[in-house]
């Protein structure tokens, strides 16, 4: 068997060829190998359907379509797959949006290769996961309507109440598995691992 078949298989997806070649002579020597290339939307759905990677790294723009909207595509089809997005973006807005998307990281292209190396392999390690510099400072700046749903947010106003999960679901007179499905995904989207870290998050945030 070739080595490169037991290595995380990457999709590198940018219009720009430059981009693309920096990125996969970055990649050897990794431990992860460069499965294919894409230049626009429709050679990434080509390519994805094709070679299935584990991971993929996509620019905001692409000349037939939304990076953003490859994202929701991808995650659609399979919620194991690392997605970073490489983008020249400088919004914070944009980096929320990558994360509600269904992201696992989010790098500038400003950044060294090996930060992009590295958000790429936290991204694989844990894809349900979201990695991005300046996170809090980005959700200081977006309202917390804009990252969470209406319902999560009164499920993070809940848990910075005494209690516990079981009791906090009583009183939203919810299931308690349903308290926790909403709970789980606010830290996945906070990019916190439990209760006491969501809560300080938010208030930091100025989320609740």
């Amino acid at each position: 068997m070739n080595l490169s078949d037991s290595l995380p298989q990457v999709l590198i997806i940018d219009d720009h060829s430059a981009v693309r070649a920096g990125i996969a002579q970055a990649l050897q020597g990794t431990e992860l190998d460069c499965c294919g290339e894409a230049a626009s939307f429709n050679e990434a759905i080509a390519q994805i359907a094709r070679t299935n990677p584990d991971a993929i790294i996509v620019d905001l723009n692409l000349p037939d379509g939304s990076g953003l909207d490859l994202i929701r595509w991808v995650r659609k089809r399979s919620a194991e797959t690392a997605i970073v997005m490489l983008t020249m973006s400088d919004s914070d807005a944009d980096l929320v949006a990558a994360m509600q998307a269904g992201a696992s990281g989010f790098v500038k292209k400003s950044a060294p290769l090996g930060e992009v190396i590295s958000v790429l392999k936290r991204a694989i390690a844990s894809p349900r996961s979201f990695t991005a510099n300046g996170l809090v400072s980005a959700l200081q700046s977006t309202s917390a309507r804009d990252l969470l749903t209406q319902r999560e947010v009164e499920v993070l106003r809940a848990l910075c109440l005494v209690g516990d999960i079981a009791a906090l679901a009583r009183n939203m007179n919810i299931s308690e598995s349903t308290f926790k499905t909403h709970a789980g995904s606010i830290y996945r989207k906070l990019e916190v691992p439990n209760r006491a870290s969501a809560v300080k998050v938010a208030r930091e945030a100025g989320l609740i």
